[in-house]
């Protein structure tokens, strides 16, 4: 755990999405068609809790399946034009270098994330992964001293924090991109907007999933 940083440059949003991929901006698109805030990030260098010593690398696991490339870059053109269409706030150049979980006492702000970039910090309620392994999860909570068990979903969701582009033995599929984007924007929407979901704009974007 950590307190709130102290210096440089602060931006607040509902959620922070590390990956600026078909992952990453499924998310993002979903997330902006039931009204909640995103800003996308690069990727992930460095994880820990401020303890530089105990920080492992995230590696980036982009492995495409041949089979299903022309469908991915299918979608990612969508997703691309979207992101662009809507002004989604996507920063390809910025990469997240620490993810502090904030003390439940800071006060102040009820932002429970500080994700710390080379232009500053950005806090935020909510955290998504995207490309990742469970290995590499489970060492970052860890880091962050929380005891994950076998049940690594279920510990991520406590913290708000969610994975996106991962199954569990094999690369997932676009339309499995897809249906995990689905589920975890209605999942913070609904955190974000307890009393319901506001109504969706004629310009909403409906993540078309593959036959």
């Amino acid at each position: 755990m950590s307190s709130l940083p102290s210096h440089g440059g602060i931006e607040r949003t509902n959620a922070v999405i590390i990956g600026t991929g078909l992952s990453g901006l499924a998310v993002a698109s979903e997330l902006q068609r039931r009204g909640v805030d995103s800003i996308i990030v690069d990727g992930l260098d460095i994880l820990g809790a401020g303890h530089p010593a105990n920080t492992s690398s995230l590696q980036r696991c982009d492995a495409a399946d041949a089979a299903s490339l022309r469908e991915r870059n299918e979608i990612l053109r969508h997703l691309r034009n979207y992101a662009t269409n809507h002004k989604l706030d996507v920063r390809n150049n910025i990469r997240a270098l620490q993810l502090d979980h904030l003390d439940a006492g800071d006060g102040g702000p009820t932002q429970q994330w500080a994700i710390r970039t080379p232009g500053g910090v950005l806090l935020a309620d909510h955290v998504v992964l995207t490309r990742c392994a469970h290995s590499q999860l489970r060492r970052m909570l860890s880091d962050l001293g929380v005891a994950a068990g076998q049940n690594l979903m279920a510990a991520m969701n406590a913290l708000g924090m969610y994975l996106v582009g991962v199954g569990q033995l094999i690369t997932p599929t676009p339309k499995e991109v897809l249906r995990q984007a689905k589920v975890v924007g209605h999942a913070i929407s609904a955190k974000v907007y307890p009393d319901g979901i506001p109504t969706v704009g004629p310009g909403g974007f409906a993540l078309a999933e593959p036959a």
